[in-house]
């Protein structure tokens, strides 16, 4: 195999498995609710992804039990609060809009970095903000065909999505657990979580072969194999150039949707590279600095900017 195949493989196809969660859970959707999608989703991830922390990174699980107030806020925000918020919004928005929309998560975390780390955003991180708001301002008005402003249901949820994993990824980086350990932790916790509402509220799924399938692959893909290659990715190329492949997300989302007979309309891919501009921008070293409350992820390369990169996007 090539060198440059078996570097740059590992973070392509983990931005390939999670840009399928959106095409694939839009289709599941409809046969499972968000809530028991999502609890199957962890309930399906938590063997895998106990035996892969096991295997690559042989932590101490004692020491990283300590950290369960964190997990516990980890799991309550990113693995039950984010994916529910994600799968909700699918039920009413198109996959392409919401990965379009979810792209713009380095902007929102840059600004909540300065509000709770106290980061300075410099002139070019403030030109990528405005950037990829203005994109995603364009699929709004245009993405699905329409030529008036109005929010469907859908993206307002993706909103919500994106509040609740900016926070997720703002508390992330004081939690010194090793990476899929702490994701086995909180996928554990967030069945915990959910387990007592679906008792209350009750299974009502009655999926057809597809669904169970799709559910195998969400579990399967997305949720264990897309961060086994995410992390293999950060660990030989670096947080900071592994980052740049999150600008695939939604442009691997458009491919599948496209690939499952979805229709591409003109403002979603007009908004999607005018989003992807201003992520670049906003990513870029000298976009931010680092002030007194900053601080970087365990083991994260923290560029000249002083902003730590190579976090695992939201799918």
């Amino acid at each position: 195999m090539p060198v440059a195949l078996r570097r740059y493989s590992p973070p392509v196809l983990a931005q390939l498995f999670w840009a399928s969660n959106f095409v694939v859970a839009a289709i599941v959707v409809d046969e499972f609710s968000p809530l028991e999608l999502t609890f199957l989703r962890w309930v399906g991830a938590l063997p895998i992804l106990l035996v892969l922390a096991q295997l690559l990174e042989r932590p101490r699980w004692r020491d990283a039990l300590r950290e369960w107030p964190r997990h516990l806020l980890q799991a309550a925000l990113g693995m039950v609060g984010y994916t529910l918020f994600l799968y909700a919004a699918l039920a009413t928005t198109s996959p392409v809009t919401a990965s379009v929309i979810s792209a713009i998560n380095p902007a929102v975390i840059a600004i909540a970095a300065v509000i709770v780390l106290g980061e300075r955003i410099m002139a070019l991180g403030i030109a990528g903000i405005v950037v990829s708001f203005a994109g995603v301002l364009v699929v709004v008005l245009t993405g699905q065909g329409g030529g008036e402003l109005a929010f469907s249901s859908g993206d307002l949820l993706m909103l919500g999505a994106i509040a609740v994993w900016t926070a997720y990824v703002i508390l992330g980086r004081t939690v010194r657990t090793p990476p899929i350990t702490a994701t086995a932790i909180q996928a554990g916790m967030s069945i915990l979580l959910l387990g007592p509402v679906v008792a209350i509220v009750g299974f009502g799924a009655t999926p057809s072969g597809s669904g169970w399938l799709g559910l195998a692959w969400i579990i399967v893909f997305p949720s264990a194999l897309a961060y086994l290659f995410w992390n293999i990715a950060v660990s030989t190329l670096g947080p900071s150039r592994t980052g740049v492949f999150l600008n695939l997300l939604p442009v691997f989302t458009a491919l599948i949707a496209l690939l499952f007979g979805d229709v591409i309309t003109i403002g979603q891919v007009v908004g999607g590279l005018i989003v992807l501009a201003g992520v670049s921008l906003t990513t870029r070293p000298g976009a931010t600095r680092a002030g007194p409350g900053a601080s970087a992820p365990p083991g994260a390369f923290v560029s000249e900017s002083g902003s730590a990169s190579g976090e695992r996007p939201p799918a």
